[in-house]
């Protein structure tokens, strides 16, 4: 069986949640990820939001979301996508799964705050945009919390 690439588990995971397992081989995580995706989406009405997001209708989409069973979303596509990350063919950086935690901890942010400060951009385009500054600070945070664990070897406090 081929090995699947980072890169391509990624942008997999991005199309679906779990079909970056179903290449790495990880059959029932895979097939978990995509019937979580499925039962979130469906009782959410995610499609539909989406769809009058894309057609500028944010008033509609705000309106048929069901945010309940949306906050669910963020965490279980983040996590499916470093899952895949993870479990492809390469290195894993230490504390790879920081920025996959911030940003789904900012988009789930965004989406609490969509009915709110989004009402121009709504439940769909806020926050994916919080998805942007998320993925920042994790890789700042992550950059920090090496940098820290790399001085607290060499001075030999933690070995």
């Amino acid at each position: 069986m081929n090995k699947t690439y980072k890169l391509e588990a990624i942008l997999w995971s991005i199309a679906f949640p779990g079909f970056g397992q179903l290449l790495n081989g990880h059959l029932l995580k895979g097939v978990m990820f995509i019937l979580l995706e499925f039962i979130i989406n469906v009782n959410s009405l995610f499609n539909q939001a989406i769809m009058f997001s894309f057609l500028g209708k944010i008033n509609d989409a705000a309106r048929v979301v069901d945010y309940q069973w949306l906050m669910f979303y963020p965490c279980v596509y983040m996590f499916a996508m470093y899952d895949a990350y993870k479990y492809a063919e390469g290195e894993n950086p230490r504390l790879s799964f920081v920025p996959f935690a911030f940003g789904a901890y900012f988009v789930t942010v965004g989406l609490m705050y969509s009915p709110k400060f989004g009402i121009l951009i709504g439940p769909i385009w806020l926050p994916m945009l919080s998805l942007i500054p998320g993925l920042g600070i994790g890789f700042i945070i992550r950059y920090i919390l090496i940098k820290i664990t790399l001085k607290d070897d060499y001075s030999g406090r933690h070995s």
